[in-house]
């Protein structure tokens, strides 16, 4: 089943929440997820797709992907409040060379987009990789069904629900209202409307809006955390180079794996333990086959 059936189905009240067929009978023939450290942020993403099977695995001849890095603040790489470039640049490379028809990336900052996609560096790499950087467009919001517990419905940008297959690839960093700002909480960033109303049932809407993108995969970059201060920073005493990152089909797993590298067990994150508890994925790190090297 495409994506962008799925997400039909959904707005139209289907129950249907199944991954592909072809993605689940592969599912017992890689890890878990891949743990990958290294000096180069594009080698360990190579690295950490190919331990997984391969961007083929995931991505199709004739795919339009949307990789959805965070690039919601007016920061440098270095600074660490969004996604590493060669990261993104990496996917990119990646989905095109699996025969992917087209590659988007996009985001809604919290700072100015234009500002912000510069600054990051991330609109420079996506293009040199070969993607469509779409800076966010009010014409392209749609309310849309959401049909989660909490959050019923709200403004989507259509790219998004049009696309074949969704990439996550977020940062991993500190949050004052969540502690962490993971792979979950990145989804706020495919949204319009007044975001900040979100912020009451912070911990629901991130599991609710999980569930309905509902990623073939997700990527945490690792490489530079933002250790204080989040989910901006700004001063280079506020991150740590972890050389890291960790990719898998499972966002909750991913999640769980990303809260570790703050010493925070993922139990003790609400948002995660109600996915949980939810079966939408896994938190107990120990019962995961999980391929951890250096490179």
């Amino acid at each position: 089943m495409k994506r962008r059936e799925f997400i039909k189905d959904m707005a139209f009240g289907s129950l249907l929440l199944k991954f592909p067929p072809d993605l689940l009978a592969q599912s017992t023939t890689y890890p878990d997820l891949a743990w990958i450290q290294g000096e180069s942020p594009a080698q360990i993403t190579k690295e950490a797709i190919s331990s997984l099977g391969g961007i083929q695995r995931f991505i199709s001849r004739g795919d339009v992907v949307i990789v959805k890095p965070n690039i919601g603040w007016d920061r440098t790489p270095q600074q660490a409040a969004c996604t590493n470039p060669e990261v993104v640049k990496t996917l990119v490379e990646l989905c095109l060379g699996a025969g992917a028809k087209e590659v988007k990336v996009t985001d809604n900052p919290c700072n100015p987009a234009r500002r912000t996609y510069a600054r990051s560096g991330i609109a420079t790499a996506a293009k040199e990789a070969g993607a469509k950087v779409l800076f966010p467009n009010p014409h392209r919001l749609k309310k849309i069904p959401l049909n989660g517990e909490w959050l019923k419905e709200w403004e989507v940008y259509t790219d998004f629900v049009e696309a074949d297959k969704i990439i996550n690839v977020p940062i991993a960093k500190t949050h004052s209202l969540s502690r962490l700002t993971l792979g979950m909480k990145n989804w706020l960033g495919a949204l319009g409307g007044n975001r900040n109303q979100l912020h009451q049932k912070l911990d629901q809407i991130m599991i609710d809006l999980a569930a309905f993108f509902k990623p073939c995969l997700s990527v945490m970059d690792g490489y530079r955390i933002l250790i204080r201060n989040g989910p901006q920073g700004g001063r280079l005493s506020d991150t740590q180079l972890f050389k890291t990152v960790v990719a898998g089909v499972d966002y909750v797993a991913v999640d769980a794996a990303g809260a570790t590298f703050f010493d925070i067990q993922p139990q003790d994150l609400p948002y995660l333990q109600i996915a949980n508890q939810k079966g939408l994925g896994e938190i107990n790190l120990e019962k995961l086959k999980i391929e951890k090297r250096a490179i």
